[in-house]
């Protein structure tokens, strides 16, 4: 893996006993695992540490949605909701992910407290680890989210067969559990992004991430012979209204290309990507032929199977670990899977089935672990 770290040679590093010393610990472990030090972004870069004071976050634009970008700081331990102290510090950086060092370092060189915050939901902590394993811990945190592969692209083609130009019960459906999902009022983030960013770093969020407004999470539904139709992103998810803008058709995925492919009627402009999870939908679908529907929400049920990793919503990893965890249930066709530290994904027979069944047992606080 190729890295890069940058923000080191600002003076306020110097004034924390905590951030100077991570940097010479991270950078040891790093090449002692046998990464290498890029020399810049365009030098294939996979990895950005980021390092930044905790009331000056510093923005890293990078140039490639590849480029995986870890916001570092470090400061006290936060009062009350640590999500709510911390989780600007990462939106304002520009950040995939943050790791929030609590100061000060004890002789052993480990800081007090370790939080990783996540871009999608929520944080979770570094917890019992010698300090001798320190940094191992911290990136075997890291690396499987920055190796992982965005799919988040899509190739527009304007051959939606007339017949569906309107829509049918399996769009209307969609109509409905989306309206639905609005009244869970269930977000992804606990804070409107737009509010923490100046308008041009905005906009280069919205860029690098495909993300528009409030998401309440997404809903899909199989339409035989075809793929299958599913909410588009960034769309209100309470005024669904046009094929091919709100509600797409998902052909496929072009793996040599990494992009997916929507068709869509000729006339419609412009055209909305569709939702960011697509990926874990359509290989939900091509590895479980007997599912009709999915509903992915940011909640959680008790005792369900879950990911391993967090791994970045969109990417072709999550996608996998998903689907992998959906074969290992007893009855796939109407399983319950959550995704670690983000949410669940839900598979059924159809969208109301889906509701019916698990709507009571929702609980709105995922678990960070």
């Amino acid at each position: 893996m190729r890295f890069e770290i940058v923000g080191v040679d600002g003076p306020s590093m110097g004034e924390s006993p905590t951030l100077m010393p991570f940097v010479k610990g991270l950078e040891e472990v790093l090449t002692a695992e046998g990464d290498e030090k890029a020399g810049g972004e365009g030098s294939g870069t996979k990895v950005v540490f980021n390092f930044f004071p905790p009331d000056r976050p510093r923005p890293h634009h990078r140039g490639s949605q590849a480029t995986f970008v870890v916001g570092i700081t470090a400061g006290p331990e936060p009062e009350g909701d640590i999500l709510q102290a911390v989780y600007p510090m990462m939106i304002r950086s520009l950040g995939n992910h943050l790791i929030y060092l609590v100061e000060p370092i004890a002789g052993n060189g480990v800081p007090r407290a370790t939080y990783f915050v996540t871009l999608e939901r929520g944080y979770y902590p570094l917890e019992d680890c010698a300090p001798e394993d320190y940094f191992h811990h911290v990136l075997d945190r890291v690396r499987p989210l920055a190796e992982s592969r965005l799919v988040i692209n899509n190739e527009f083609r304007e051959d939606l067969p007339p017949g569906f130009w309107e829509g049918n019960e399996r769009t209307q459906e969609i109509v409905i559990a989306s309206r639905r999902m609005a009244e869970m009022d269930l977000l992804p983030a606990p804070f409107p992004m737009e509010t923490l960013l100046p308008e041009k770093d905005f906009l280069h969020l919205k860029r690098l991430f495909q993300i528009g407004g409030l998401s309440y999470g997404n809903v899909s539904v199989r339409e035989p012979g075809y793929g299958f139709w599913m909410s588009a992103s960034g769309v209100d998810k309470s005024r669904l209204e046009h094929v091919g803008r709100d509600i797409l058709l998902v052909r496929d995925y072009d793996e040599a290309h990494n992009q997916i492919i929507l068709s869509v009627p000729p006339d419609i402009s412009p055209r909305r990507r569709v939702s960011v999870d697509a990926i874990e939908h359509w290989m939900i679908y091509r590895r479980h032929p007997g599912v009709g529907a999915i509903l992915h929400v940011h909640a959680w049920m008790e005792g369900v199977v879950s990911t391993e990793i967090n791994y970045p919503c969109g990417t072709y990893e999550i996608a996998r670990a998903v689907s992998d965890a959906l074969a290992t249930v007893d009855d796939p066709v109407h399983g319950v899977i959550g995704l670690r530290n983000h949410g669940l994904t839900i598979t059924g027979e159809n969208l109301p089935e889906i509701f019916d069944r698990v709507g009571p047992h929702l609980l709105r606080q995922v678990p960070m672990s």
